[in-house]
C-alpha cells in the first residue's frame, strides 16, 4: 500500500502550531513510522521486508511518526549512515502498546515522584520516550513537539521482525523533495499526509498527552 502524499502548504493549514502532538499517517489498522539507515541496512530491509543483515538488535533504535522530524534528523537523507529513508507500516495495536510501555528518557520529563521510581520503571521498560521540537522543512525548530520512541530488546525484535506490515523505500522521494527545498519551492513541496493521532486513553496518559 503506497504512502499518501500531500502538499506541505496544505497540511500546514490544519496542523497544531504548538503543544505535544503525534502527527502521523494512519488508517483504521496501521500507522507509519520512519527511520533512516546506511545503504547496507536500508537495502537489506527493502529486499527482505524485515530489519536484518548489519542491523543491530543489541542497541536502541529510535522511530519517529513525524516525517519532518525524520528529515531534520537525517538532513533530508544526506547525513552519513542515514542515506536510505524508510517508512514502516505497523499495526496500531502494536504502536499503542509501545506508547503504554514508554518511559521518558530523562527523570525531569518523566512525571515520576522520585528519581528512584523513574529508574525502576526504566529498568523494566524496553521503550523510551522523548518529546522533541518538531521542525520546519528548513530545519528550524518549532513550538510543536514531536514524539520519538526508542526500542530495545524483545520490543525491538518484534518491531523489526514480526510486527511489520510493510517497508516503503522513500529514498528517491526524499531526494526529489530535497531538490524542491534547494530551489526554495515550498509551495510545491510534498510530504506524507499526516494528521493528529489520538491513542487510547491509557497510552495517552502515559506519554503525557
Amino acid at each position: 500500500m503506497p504512502i499518501n502524499m500531500e502538499l506541505y502548504s496544505e497540511q500546514l493549514k490544519i496542523w497544531p502550531a504548538k503543544g505535544r502532538h503525534i502527527l502521523a499517517q494512519y488508517d483504521d489498522d496501521s500507522i507509519i513510522v520512519y527511520q533512516a539507515y546506511n545503504p547496507s541496512i536500508g537495502n537489506a530491509a527493502i529486499e527482505n521486508g524485515v530489519l536484518c543483515g548489519d542491523f543491530s538488535y543489541t542497541r536502541m533504535s529510535w522511530i519517529k511518526t513525524n516525517f519532518l522530524w525524520m528529515m531534520f534528523r537525517s538532513a533530508w537523507g544526506t547525513s552519513e549512515n542515514q542515506e536510505i529513508t524508510l517508512g514502516f507500516r505497523i499495526g496500531r495495536p502494536f504502536f499503542n502498546s509501545l506508547l503504554e510501555q514508554a518511559v521518558a528518557s530523562s527523570y525531569n520529563a518523566s512525571g515520576f515522584a522520585s528519581e528512584q521510581e523513574w529508574k525502576r520503571a526504566m529498568g523494566k521498560s524496553s521503550v523510551r520516550l522523548q518529546w522533541d521540537p518538531d521542525h520546519h522543512p528548513s530545519g528550524a525548530s518549532l513550538e510543536r513537539r514531536a514524539i520519538q520512541l526508542g526500542l530495545r530488546g524483545e520490543v525491538l525484535a518484534s518491531f523489526g521482525k514480526r510486527e511489520l506490515f510493510e517497508i516503503v523505500d522513500l529514498t528517491s522521494f526524499v531526494a526529489e523533495q530535497r531538490n524542491m527545498l534547494a530551489n526554495r519551492n515550498l509551495d510545491a513541496l510534498l510530504m506524507p499526509s499526516e494528521r493528529v493521532y489520538l491513542p487510547p486513553a491509557a497510552a495517552a496518559a502515559n506519554i503525557g498527552l
